[in-house]
């Protein structure tokens, strides 16, 4: 299994959270990585976004296919359906990347990620108002620094919501399938500090390590928790989701303004 790699370069893991409490970067416990949306990156897809978080960078593309499924198809099931492929290119890491095609199959960490992010977009999707048609959401990793899941369900929004205004304007889609906004974020534990945008050093020094997916209006798509060591509270759970709504609030302003 490819982990992602550290890009930061010749720094101690000791120096994760100093003892005044800076990051490794200098950031705050509750600051985010610099963050960049670029849309209409691809312009052959339907929506595009490439989405940069500190040094992670995703190429994320929505496509629309109009059938549905095989699986739909027999069971009468009304509307369409969301779904979306991750892939990490070779050179998204210091240590070159085997990609999946070559060694014929997917591996496991890839299957939990795409399911993750296709689970994320049906959350806040309407399917039946979506039609008999699908969107594909591929997100590839071009550069691995910590938190590529959660940049890829960020961008992988913004790219649908590019798409679904497009066919909205062709007039392929009457009403408006998207119910509300979604992102995601990575907070953890390190030295007993609750910090929010873990790079790929932080996460690996991190006594707990969670990632939140949660909806504009503040409610819970899916949250992933665990404690790299010792157990972790219930009062230390609130204040990493304290952190993430933050962020995630954030972060949701930044795709508005990037989609206005």
């Amino acid at each position: 299994m490819k982990k992602e790699i550290n890009l930061s370069g010749g720094i101690d893991i000791d120096t994760v959270v100093d003892n005044s409490d800076q990051r490794i970067d200098g950031r705050k416990a509750d600051d985010l990585r610099e963050v960049k949306f670029t849309k209409d990156f691809i312009t052959t897809a339907k929506g595009s976004v490439l989405v940069e978080m500190g040094n992670t960078r995703v190429i994320c593309t929505a496509s629309v296919e109009e059938n549905v499924p095989g699986w739909m198809r027999f069971q009468k099931v009304p509307g369409g359906w969301v779904t979306a492929e991750y892939s990490m290119l070779p050179g998204a890491t210091q240590d070159r990347t085997q990609r999946e095609a070559t060694r014929g199959k997917i591996g496991g960490r890839t299957m939990e990620i795409q399911r993750l992010i296709g689970r994320s977009l049906r959350a806040v999707v309407d399917l039946q108002k979506l039609g008999r048609r699908q969107i594909y959401l591929d997100c590839d990793v071009i550069q691995a620094d910590g938190g590529t899941r959660t940049a890829s369900i960020t961008g992988a929004y913004v790219a649908l919501r590019l798409a679904v205004n497009r066919l909205m304007k062709e007039g392929l889609l009457k009403k408006d399938p998207v119910i509300e906004g979604l992102a995601a974020i990575s907070v953890g534990i390190n030295k007993q500090v609750p910090i929010l945008d873990l790079c790929y050093i932080e996460d690996s020094a991190a006594e707990v390590d969670a990632n939140f997916v949660m909806t504009e209006s503040g409610k819970i798509i899916e949250v992933q928790g665990t404690a790299e060591g010792a157990p972790f509270s219930k009062d230390e759970l609130m204040e990493m989701m304290a952190l993430a709504e933050k962020g995630i609030g954030e972060l949701i302003e930044m795709q508005k303004a990037v989609l206005s």
